[in-house]
Formats: C-alpha cells, sequence, structure tokens
C-alpha cells in the first residue's frame, strides 16, 4: 500500500502528497494546484507531511522541473538547512544547570537582527570576524564578485559579516540528547542576507521576464526562467554559490559552537561523521529516466543511505534520519514539523505562560518575542513522522536540552 494520497483538483499532473493523518489548510492547497498546473512539471507533483503555505509555492514541495527553474520555489533562504554532529559528551557530563553553557554558545555565534551594517550584541560580529569565516569566504569570494560584478543590484554588502551567523526565525542552535545520552550539536540556517538579497532580486527579474514574454500565471510568484535563457544562466550561478555559502555558514558554526563547548569540556571531541543538508535548493538530479531540476522548498533529499535531520519544534523531539530512496518522493522526506499557523496567530493565540509550560526543561529563550516558535504553533511531529515511514527510518531520536535562538 502506497504512503501517499492524492490531492484532488490538479487537471494536469498528479499531486502525491504524504500527508496521512496530518492537516493541509486551503490556501496551500490552492498553492498546490498552482505549481501543478505549470507546463514543465516533471511526471508529478510531491508534496511532504510538514507542507503548508509559503511565498508562491508551500513550504513541503518537491517540484521537479523539466525546462525551467523558479525562483521563488526556491525562496530567499537560499540554502537553507541543517547540520548536526555528535559528540564525546555524555548526558551525566552536563551540569545541572545549563544557563552558562547557552551564554557560552550566544557569545560564540553572533544571532539575532543584524542593525544594518553596525554592530551590536545580537547580530554582526562585535569585532572581525573569526579566522574560519575569513577562510571560507576567501573561498567564496571570486564567486560572488562574478555574480555581482554583472547584477550589481544583487549585491550585499555583508557576505563576511554574516558568515558565521544565526539569524532569526526558526533559526537556532541546540544541544540534544540521544537515545542512549550521548550529546549532540545541532543547528539550522543559511545564507543569511547575501542569498536573501540574490533570491529576491532574481524573483523579480523573473517577474519582469513574464511581464516581457506576456506570459499569464496562476500567481505571480511562480515567475520562472526558460532553461538556456541569459536569466536562467545567471539564477543558477547565482543559487548554486547561495547554496556553497550557506554550508559554509553552517560550517563556520559548528566550529565555534564546539570551540564554546570546550571551554567547559576541553576534552570534547566529535565522534560521528556531519550530517549537513540544505532543505531550500534546487539541483539537478535524474528521475523517472530523465535529467531533470529537482527544487526542495522546506524538503531534504532521502536516496537510498542518505542521511538526513528533521528537527522537530522548539521542547519537542528531532530525528536523525536515513532515507529510503523513494522514487514517488523524488527521493525526498520533510524537513521539520511545519508550521501549523502564521507567526501572527502563534502569538494572538498564546501566552508567555503557555510557552514556558511548552519548553519545560529545555534551557532556552522564554520571553514573549519567541512565542511565534512555541512548539504549538507547529504539526505534531509524530504525526508527520509517521506520514513518511516509507520515505525515512529513524537512526537517531534527539530530545533537546538547549536552544539558542534569534
Amino acid at each position: 500500500m502506497s504512503g501517499f494520497e492524492i490531492i484532488p483538483g490538479s487537471k494536469t499532473v498528479p499531486i502525491k502528497a504524504w500527508t496521512k493523518g496530518v492537516p493541509i489548510e486551503e490556501a496551500a492547497l490552492t498553492q498546490l494546484r498552482n505549481v501543478a498546473s505549470l507546463p514543465f512539471i516533471h511526471k508529478h507533483l510531491a508534496v511532504m507531511p510538514d507542507v503548508h503555505w509559503g511565498k508562491g509555492a508551500t513550504v513541503g514541495s518537491v517540484i521537479a522541473t523539466d525546462g525551467a527553474i523558479i525562483p521563488a520555489a526556491v525562496g530567499v533562504d537560499i540554502g537553507c538547512g541543517m547540520m548536526a554532529v555528535k559528540t564525546s559528551l555524555r548526558a551525566e557530563q552536563l551540569p545541572d544547570n545549563l544557563f552558562g553553557i547557552r551564554s557560552d554558545i550566544e557569545a560564540a555565534v553572533p544571532h539575532g537582527r543584524t542593525d544594518n551594517g553596525g554592530h551590536n550584541d545580537k547580530g554582526a560580529w562585535l569585532s572581525e570576524p573569526p579566522a574560519s569565516a575569513k577562510a571560507r569566504w576567501a573561498d567564496l569570494e571570486e564567486g560572488y564578485k562574478a555574480v555581482v560584478d554583472k547584477h550589481p543590484k544583487a549585491a550585499h554588502p555583508r557576505g563576511l559579516g554574516h558568515l558565521g551567523t544565526l539569524g532569526t526565525g526558526n533559526h537556532f542552535i541546540e544541544l540534544c540528547l540521544d537515545e542512549a545520552g550521548d550529546v549532540w550539536v545541532m543547528l539550522h540556517s543559511g545564507s543569511r542576507g547575501v542569498g536573501n538579497k540574490f533570491g529576491s532580486y532574481f524573483i523579480e527579474r523573473a517577474k519582469h521576464e513574464m511581464r516581457r514574454w506576456f506570459v499569464n500565471l496562476p500567481d505571480v510568484d511562480l515567475a520562472y526562467f526558460a532553461e538556456g535563457s541569459e536569466g536562467f544562466i545567471d539564477y543558477i550561478r547565482a543559487v548554486s554559490w547561495a547554496q556553497r555559502y550557506a554550508r559554509a555558514n553552517r560550517e563556520t558554526m559548528m566550529e565555534n559552537v564546539l570551540g564554546a563547548l570546550r571551554k567547559t569540556f576541553p576534552d570534547l571531541e566529535t565522534t560521528q561523521v556531519a550530517v549537513n543538508c540544505h532543505h531550500n535548493y534546487v539541483t539537478r538530479e535524474k528521475h523517472f529516466g530523465k535529467e531533470v531540476f529537482v527544487t526542495r522548498k522546506g524538503a531534504v533529499r532521502a536516496g537510498e543511505g542518505d542521511l538526513g535531520i528533521i528537527p522537530g519544534s522548539m521542547g519537542a523531539r528531532s530525528f536523525i534520519v536515513r532515507g529510503k530512496g523513494n522514487a514517488d518522493s523524488f527521493c525526498t522526506c520533510s524537513h521539520g514539523a511545519g508550521r501549523a499557523m502564521s507567526r501572527t496567530e502563534a502569538k494572538r493565540r498564546f501566552s508567555l505562560e503557555d510557552h514556558l509550560k511548552a519548553t519545560e526543561g529545555v534551557e532556552c529563550r522564554k520571553d514573549a518575542d519567541v512565542i511565534d516558535e512555541t512548539p504549538m504553533a507547529y504539526k505534531d511531529i509524530d504525526a508527520v513522522m509517521a506520514a513518511q515511514a516509507d520515505l525515512v527510518e529513524v537512526v537517531h531520536t534527539l530530545r533537546q536540552v538547549v536552544c539558542v535562538k534569534g
């Protein structure tokens, strides 16, 4: 018996959804049907159980395309993803009060909003970026210049200044315990301001192309570049670079988090190969006998044997998973629990008391500014995992004990 169900209403390709037991809002269903109506969708649209409304295309979509790419389907947080490493630390080695460890991590990794180029205690580096960030930027700078020399309006002033920084929203750094009591470091971030600028710029360029060629779309945010066009070639260069930047950003943060932990645990080592996976990106892959572009918007590659990370919300369980290589899903799984409501709705519906109760036992921010990230704003991670049992197997189950947010 197949793990997916067919969402009705598509007049073109099927919409295969791994959403049994997980609700989908009407706005997301409309977006899925809009995407499925495009003439270059390859075979079908695949939908993950954490699906919810996004800009143009839903978060939790797998969009295989033949001959075109939709920049808004990749989004503006290009290359956003997860990284996790298992350490030599054990649960019993952690102090009863974890506030000091959280403070050390917050000091080592700038987090929160930057102030448009100035320095503050939550955003940009307080002084010089660390050597690890400078070294990675040296490898990235030539590619960045190749993009912005042709597209000056896509330039961002803080490519180096944001490398190794967390950002805001649902980005986080966590210490977690697995089922055996081993300590993991897990983090979530992407290409920061420079990736956002690239994404926003090329989304507008694609819209301009649609107007230029009088292309009517069910949603203007589904504007695309046709393969072989100048816009397509330039976008591929930009998005590929931003994905490299995002990976380097996570690697830099991980180095600095481990360095912060070694202040308390000088003998700390990593004991397992790191998992570092994008969940907002586009790549070229072969599916159903054809080379196509696969856009995963809020979705993780889960080819046979691939390791991935599916985080829960603050206070919920997270999972290290191994892909089963399910062909119908384009070898993909969900990227998390998925929002059940907007940030505005979460702030309206839940109180600080609700948030305190939901994050009991986790050393994290417990103020009103993070209520939009409270666990109740997300779908039930257990239901999400059950809906994709034919996509991945669970390797490790993690629970957070420290969570850093911007």
